[in-house]
């Protein structure tokens, strides 16, 4: 069996990003991923910088086909209501935008299979391939798959890094983002999302398309009542899907790079979705892993360099935006108890 180039473990943002990057560079790749689409996950509300990103990716069109644009948000947080926006040049305000992640991950997979990538959907990943401690392939319920390079954007599951058995580090206790999905406009979240403290955590309100609404709820303990419940406001209007959760527990894999493999996305890092650049993170990693891949097998020889760079972008990266939330936490009206007790 001839190996691949580039396996990758997952099709979200970052797998799909980093598997079109390898396929833009001509390199052979595959893409397993386990689960048929659409997939329903928290948070629509897109960052400006995401644009110009998914213009390198080939699918710029998700820009540009009546997505809902927004020039900031409305922060309720250690004082009264103010509206933070994105900034802006000579051209005007800098706008994010709304895309729903179910056609997003649709967008991308697209991509990468129309530049030549072998799909395989759904597909399990059941045990990682090693030889002297180099990866070197996956064994699927497909069948086993060699490659040069393994990249995991297996994201909160981090297969990679329970398979090869690597440091995950935990800088909060347990943590769920609850999310779902209301039928309806309100006029309050028309123009922008809404992010509003609360006494046990917060909650994030976005209008993502006509007559639908989007909410995030977060409860700093697990423990809280209020944890699992509709946003007050919004209890009036009809409920259009299940509420679902998501492990956002604070984390970070210690070594993201190693031989044979990378890790991008969620599945290297990971805050809960108030650090607000969650999919920005995703297709930035996938991008970088992508180009240390090809890298890579260019040069042989800046291998061992290749991975201590890229770990070191991924740390710094993660220490920083910690830095950030522990700081944005600090001033929430009744700061979680667990914040100075957590490294």
């Amino acid at each position: 069996m001839k190996p691949f180039d580039a396996l990758v473990i997952g099709g979200g943002p970052a797998g799909s990003a980093a598997a079109i990057s390898c396929a833009q560079r001509g390199l052979r790749v595959a893409l397993v991923e386990r689960q048929r689409f659409p997939r329903f996950r928290p948070g629509e509300s897109l960052h400006p910088a995401i644009e110009p990103l998914l213009e390198q990716l080939g699918v710029a069109h998700l820009c540009a086909s009546g997505a809902v644009r927004f020039s900031g948000q409305w922060v309720h947080w250690d004082g009264p209501s103010r509206f933070i926006g994105f900034g802006g040049d000579d051209a005007g305000p800098w706008q994010g935008f709304q895309i729903a992640r179910s056609s997003l991950d649709s967008a991308l997979l697209q991509q990468a299979a129309a530049l030549g990538v072998s799909v395989m959907q759904p597909c399990h990943a059941q045990h990682l391939l090693t030889h002297d401690r180099r990866v070197v392939g996956v064994e699927t319920d497909k069948g086993p798959m060699l490659s040069a390079y393994v990249i995991d954007a297996s994201g909160v599951a981090g297969w990679l890094s329970r398979q090869h058995q690597l440091t995950v580090r935990r800088c909060s206790p347990l943590l769920v983002a609850r999310y779902g999905y209301l039928f309806g406009n309100l006029e309050a979240y028309a123009h922008a999302p809404h992010l509003q403290a609360d006494a046990d955590g917060w909650t994030w309100v976005a209008q993502v398309e006509n007559h639908r609404l989007h909410w995030t709820r977060l409860c700093f303990s697990e423990g809280t009542s209020t944890a699992r419940t509709v946003p007050e406001a919004l209890r009036g209007l009809p409920q259009s899907d299940l509420v679902l959760g998501a492990d956002v527990t604070w984390r970070l894999c210690t070594e993201a790079a190693g031989a044979g493999y990378f890790m991008v996305g969620d599945a290297a890092s990971l805050l809960d979705p108030a650090a607000s650049h969650g999919v920005l993170k995703a297709l930035m990693s996938g991008m970088q892993a992508a180009q240390a891949v090809f890298d890579c097998l260019q040069q042989p020889s800046i291998q061992y360099s290749a991975h201590v760079q890229y770990n070191r972008w991924v740390n710094d990266w993660f220490e920083r935006d910690l830095t950030q939330m522990r700081h944005f936490y600090a001033t929430h009206p009744s700061p979680p108890g667990w914040l100075k007790s957590w490294t």
